[in-house]
């Protein structure tokens, strides 16, 4: 259940969570939780080259629409530094060596570890440690081009056209140790045809990709999802 709901006046809050907490929640086991609407979650973005899902998290921070303040982008690659620059974001270029991952992971858990709520790999085109995971203490969201279960992994717009799909889609899930398996948020579909190349899929599907991504996020950030084992429940 999700209720919103008039808060208390702030001297009075402190007791009215003791109290719920004591008088309900522990005689029923209950889990709950109180989140406060006015406070604003701090979010982190990572990126690797392809920018469609940064730049449309990055237009609905500055419009307001987020409903979050972002405090980092993170990515592999340069790219993006003057983009996210021109909009007094801080940028953080952590490449990515085949033969030091770890000291990689490390130093983004440096630059985030308890300074943020959330973090959004908007098109991060690695896969985070089960030791990062762990560590970063917060949830992670994950744009898939693809509409999971299909095609997970690598290369889901070349695997698709090869078996000649009618639908092609994207998916915004939680990040967990296994690939591409965490709880599904949300996901959204559009119709091609044998018309189609890679490329055109590609072009398609970004779309889509930005779309999901930012319904996903604007629904944590509402506190609007709610995890029942694998699966979400999204108000």
């Amino acid at each position: 259940m999700r209720m919103a709901f008039d808060p208390a006046p702030e001297e009075e809050r402190e007791e009215l969570y003791r109290r719920f907490t004591e008088e309900l929640a522990e005689p029923l086991q209950m889990e709950h939780r109180f989140a406060e609407s006015s406070e604003r979650k701090r979010v982190a973005i990572m990126v690797s080259r392809e920018d469609h899902c940064l730049s449309d998290l990055l237009w609905r921070w500055r419009s307001g629409e987020l409903g979050a303040e972002v405090v980092a982008v993170i990515s592999n690659h340069p790219d993006h530094a003057d983009q996210v620059g021109s909009l007094g974001l801080p940028f953080h270029h952590v490449p990515i060596g085949n033969d030091d991952k770890e000291g990689s992971e490390e130093r983004v858990l440096e630059l985030l570890s308890g300074e943020i709520d959330l973090l959004v790999l908007a098109r991060y085109m690695q896969i985070l440690s089960a030791n990062f995971l762990r560590q970063i203490e917060v949830p992670a969201i994950n744009i898939h081009h693809s509409f999971l279960p299909a095609f997970v992994g690598a290369d889901p717009y070349a695997r698709a056209h090869e078996r000649g799909v009618k639908l092609i889609g994207a998916t915004a899930h939680y990040v967990t140790e296994e690939l591409d398996a965490g709880p599904i948020i949300d996901q959204d579909v559009t119709r091609v045809s044998h018309r189609d190349e890679i490329d055109d899929l590609k072009r398609i599907g970004r779309d889509i990709e930005r779309l999901v991504l930012s319904r996903a996020v604007m629904a944590h950030l509402d506190d609007r999802v709610l995890l029942d084992g694998a699966r979400t429940i999204v108000f």
